[in-house]
């Protein structure tokens, strides 16, 4: 079942402050926890799992941390969200053979078409989008901040 969980949640916050906040940069674990509020024992967790996933690239050393591994007009919240889901133990009732003949013809079967559309429209929604959302908002980048253009 498509529920936004903590994880969920916390996993696009973390791509997205990549995205945001990296100036081209790696982005330190600290720092998005910093800036989201995201507790370290999840998100360490989630990062380990979307470089896995080829989501996130780590980089080593003293000023390493978390890139993007491609471009961010490539990089689907719905994809995000497939990772994550399968991340957590939780059984899905939608999946359970008991129950109601309502529930197995009717109520089951509504259910996994609203899913359906909400994932279409999750995997047309890039972190790209999410990023410009942020801006046209008003949400300053530390990135942007640490750009010099200066010849």
């Amino acid at each position: 079942m498509l529920r936004l969980s903590k994880k969920m949640l916390f996993a696009i916050e973390a791509v997205v402050d990549i995205a945001y906040h990296s100036g081209g940069l790696p982005v330190q674990s600290g720092d998005i926890t910093r800036r989201q509020g995201i507790p370290r024992r999840y998100l360490e967790q989630v990062l380990q799992r979307l470089v896995r996933a080829k989501i996130l690239s780590g980089v080593r050393g003293p000023r390493g941390g978390y890139k993007l591994a491609r471009e961010r007009r490539r990089i689907a919240v719905g994809e995000i969200i497939r990772i994550v889901r399968a991340m957590e133990l939780s059984s899905d009732p939608l999946g359970e053979e008991n129950g109601s003949e309502l529930a197995a013809k009717v109520i089951r079967p509504i259910w996994l078409d609203l899913q359906t559309d909400v994932m279409k429209k999750l995997d047309t929604l890039t972190v790209d989008d999410l990023c410009n959302e942020a801006n046209q908002r008003g949400v300053a980048s530390e990135g942007r901040q640490s750009l010099d253009f200066t010849i």
